[in-house]
C-alpha cells in the first residue's frame, strides 16, 4: 500500500504540472485591446498633465 501512495505523489505532481502549463499558455489575447486603449488614454492623460516645474 505505501509504495502505491509514493506511486501517487509524482503522478500528482505530473498533473499539477500538466494543469499549470495549460493555464500558463492559455490565449490571452482577448484583453489586449481594452489594455491598449487603457495605456493610450494613460498616455493621453499624461502628456495633458502640466505639473509646473518647468522640466520636460
Amino acid at each position: 500500500m505505501s509504495a502505491l501512495v509514493w506511486l501517487l505523489i509524482p503522478v500528482a505532481a505530473a498533473v499539477v504540472a500538466l494543469l499549470w502549463g495549460t493555464w500558463a499558455a492559455r490565449n490571452r489575447k482577448a484583453g489586449d485591446i481594452s489594455e491598449l486603449a487603457g495605456y493610450a488614454r494613460f498616455r493621453e492623460a499624461m502628456e495633458r498633465s502640466d505639473s509646473g516645474t518647468g522640466v520636460s
